[in-house]
């Protein structure tokens, strides 16, 4: 079991030498702007002001690296999707975001999106981007509390058709505000950790 007191903000990365290097396993959060992708982060730790909130969207401006009991990184991506910042900011996110999908560390992706509304152009290019590692993807469909009973199958269902998800990415309907889903994104995680200490513990033939 991860011992989810034991986490520390390691490193902001601005260029690809900032990316660890260890062969830790690393856990990537992306969401748009508004998303809840820092509340998402921290209720999921339980912790109040882990991943920091911005008082505006768009804060996160590097890649952000969290190591969880030295077991495991948690890696925060900036938020994507918000107009106000500059052409150049957006391009140089964007390269160092290629740069670090297309450098495989990446071991486990969760995207975040808002379970009300269908996802946009954006949320697409960002799964694209998770499936095209060829690593385990997972879709975090925040804001449950925000929607009625009813409202929850179709509206999954619409998250899966226009993200274009292969049926084993599972789709979490979760709540940054009550903590439903909680359970369940953390057995994936705690699964993940475990099946990549037990790989480090085999002993090579």
């Amino acid at each position: 079991m991860l011992n989810l007191h034991k986490a520390e903000f390691i490193r902001s990365a601005v260029k690809p030498s900032d990316f660890p290097s260890d062969g830790l396993p690393q856990i990537v959060f992306a969401g748009k702007s508004n998303v809840g992708k820092s509340s998402t982060i921290n209720k999921i730790l339980n912790r109040r002001n882990f991943a920091r909130v911005g008082g505006q969207p768009g804060k996160t401006i590097h890649i952000n690296f969290f190591s969880i009991d030295q077991q495991v990184y948690f890696v925060d991506l900036p938020g994507y999707g918000y107009a106000k910042v500059s052409k150049a900011e957006r391009d140089r996110w964007g390269r160092l975001l290629e740069t670090y999908f297309a450098s495989d560390k990446i071991t486990l992706g969760f995207q975040i999106v808002d379970i009300r509304h269908k996802p946009t152009v954006d949320d697409k290019v960002m799964a694209d981007w998770f499936l095209s590692t060829g690593k385990p993807f997972v879709v975090i469909a925040n804001k449950w509390d925000k929607i009625k009973k009813s409202e929850l199958e179709p509206n999954v269902a619409c998250i899966r058709q226009t993200l274009l998800l292969p049926e084993e990415v599972p789709v979490i309907p979760f709540s940054a505000e009550k903590g439903s889903g909680r359970e369940d994104v953390l057995a994936l995680i705690e699964a993940h950790a475990a099946a990549f200490a037990a790989e480090d513990t085999t002993p090579s033939v």
